[in-house]
């Protein structure tokens, strides 16, 4: 547990806030005369306190340390399912079911952002706020101030605690911070105690933050993203996995929280799928809770076009969508292709779900200049490229979402900054669906699966389906809906389907054009083996911190 010790001396913390509160690429207002007092290293903690500026600007950096998808590893995350295949960062035992306590690699969110490392961390997130709750309430800044950051600090720990909660069970919760004088050990608490002091967290804080901010304050989390994180929470609380006994109370306070953030009034679906991921769509009308990026200014903003991009782009091409993700996309009739006598497995990407085109590179998708090649021989964009083989594909497939499409040289000066979305109001309707359906409230769940579907642009047909072809839908309607967005993950277990589709092997799309004819054939080959035992359930702890911590108790399996 050693990333939580405060020792109570905050001057490393404080030397990074200067230039963190412009690495969230928020306009939030800063005193420059009271920051220019004195050096930064030389803040003394009573200072911090007494100051609104400074305080800010530790609130702020608590945002930044937030671990999140751009750089933390959303597309990582999505390789150990059955979404995509990463090809750095050894996902590849992961997806085997042979994760040890001794290598998580990118599911190392315990010391760690995942494959980000520690620059990201939610023990940070969970030691910042522990110190400013020791400190805030003596502090002489103005009520409503304060009571703002208090509503932003609770939700940032609650969020942080939520997440490790997920990957791992319960966790050792602490809500005071470490002095030298304090025994360091600690056990865990259990799933009920830590998910109940998530909830309660999130009620308060709701209570406590504005509906939205001015231009000068947007991005802080408002009362509809604590209300949103609550949403999820209780969704995850009523969910076959963490419901044994189907306890429908659980269901009612996960509709109930969805709910209220719809009955805000103050979000919905952005008219362009695709587009809504984008900087230029910054703080649209769907986007809840985001973490904007500034890579002039935040050198460890995001790259992701650089990162997604087909090496025939000048790009990594790093994650890949896998085929088994695309056999999930629905034709335009609704049926998914294995069960649409109109889908042709020679001409496989016609007549698909808009967001298939939204969100999937394929071989001879329109792409800038030319059509993306995949094919092989000589495919611009396979190991047979031009452009650094090494970079290429090995499913057939590269990333759409999220990337912007008007960045030219992705490793040059112009990127694109895509903001990462913590939640979006889709989601929220897709919960309010789901625990409709487990309520027996199908009407209501269908008529919100729909909300979703009929979005501008997308507009597919209703789902009218009953019992348990409707949930099947509404399964698989997150999965495209939310592809890649850090929630199969987590969906698959909380509905205890992982043994059904995460022991299926990835599957990948081999694309061969005959030279002479320019005829392409098309065949779906095994690509990665896949095995999920019970005890993928939850991530092992770190031996490392088990050594550290004889209190803290493994999870089984492991």
């Amino acid at each position: 547990m050693k990333r939580q010790i405060y020792t109570g001396n905050i001057f490393s913390i404080l030397a990074r806030i200067l230039p963190a509160i412009f690495l969230i690429h928020l306009n939030w207002a800063c005193d420059s005369n009271v920051l220019d007092k004195v050096p930064l290293d030389r803040f003394s903690d009573e200072a911090v306190w007494r100051d609104a500026a400074l305080t800010e600007a530790f609130v702020n950096n608590t945002y930044r340390v937030m671990p999140q998808g751009h750089t933390s590893g959303a597309q990582m995350l999505a390789s150990v399912t059955d979404e995509a295949y990463y090809r750095t960062g050894r996902p590849d035992y992961i997806s085997a079911g042979n994760i040890t306590p001794a290598e998580l690699g990118v599911l190392n969110f315990w010391t760690q952002g995942g494959e980000a490392g520690a620059n990201y961390s939610y023990w940070s997130v969970i030691t910042k706020c522990n110190i400013f709750f020791d400190n805030i309430a003596n502090s002489p800044i103005e009520e409503t101030i304060k009571q703002r950051m208090i509503g932003e600090m609770k939700s940032l720990r609650a969020y942080a605690y939520f997440r490790l909660v997920a990957f791992f069970g319960g966790v050792p919760l602490i809500t005071k911070s470490f002095t030298l004088n304090d025994d360091f050990n600690v056990a865990r608490n259990s799933y009920n105690e830590c998910m109940d002091f998530v909830v309660n967290e999130l009620t308060e804080a709701a209570s406590l933050l504005p509906v939205t901010y001015n231009d000068e304050n947007k991005g802080r989390i408002t009362k509809g993203a604590a209300l949103a994180i609550k949403s999820r929470a209780l969704l995850y609380m009523a969910s076959p996995l963490n419901n044994a006994g189907q306890d429908k109370t659980k269901w009612e306070k996960a509709a109930a929280a969805a709910k209220e953030v719809i009955d805000l009034k103050v979000y919905a679906l952005f008219p362009d799928y695709k587009d809504q991921f984008l900087k230029k769509n910054l703080h649209n009308q769907e986007s809840i809770w985001i973490r904007p990026f500034n890579y002039a200014v935040d050198p460890e903003g995001a790259n992701v076009e650089q990162t997604l991009y087909p090496n025939g782009y000048n790009g990594f091409g790093q994650s890949s969508p896998l085929h088994n993700m695309v056999d999930a996309y629905e034709m335009i009739s609704g049926k998914l292709p294995k069960d649409d006598p109109a889908y042709d497995p020679q001409n496989p990407y016609v007549n698909r779900d808009p967001r298939f085109y939204a969100s999937i590179l394929y071989d001879g998708a329109p792409f800038q200049h030319r059509e993306v090649e995949t094919f092989l021989p000589g495919g611009l964009d396979t190991q047979e490229g031009p452009v650094s083989s090494w970079n290429a594909t090995l499913t057939g497939y590269y990333f759409r979402k999220f990337i912007d499409e008007t960045v030219v040289n992705p490793g040059g000066v112009v990127r694109g900054d895509s903001p990462w979305i913590y939640f979006r109001y889709a989601e929220i309707l897709l919960n309010y669906a789901e625990a409709s359906y487990f309520l027996g409230n199908e009407e209501i769940a269908r008529e919100y699966v729909n909300m979703v579907r009929s979005r501008p642009g997308v507009q597919m047909p209703p789902v009218t389906e009953s019992g348990s072809a409707l949930f099947d839908r509404i399964i698989n309607e997150r999965r495209i809906e939310l592809a890649f967005e850090e929630h199969r993950y987590f969906d698959v277990r909380r509905w205890k389907i992982a043994p059904d589709v995460l022991n299926r092997d990835g599957s990948r799309m081999n694309v061969r054009k005959d030279p002479a004819t320019g005829k392409k054939t098309y065949q779906v080959q095994e690509f990665t083996a896949k095995n999920f035992y019970e005890k993928n359930y939850l991530v092992p702890i770190p031996q490392s911190e088990i050594e550290k911590n004889p209190l803290l108790e493994q999870n089984p399996g492991y």
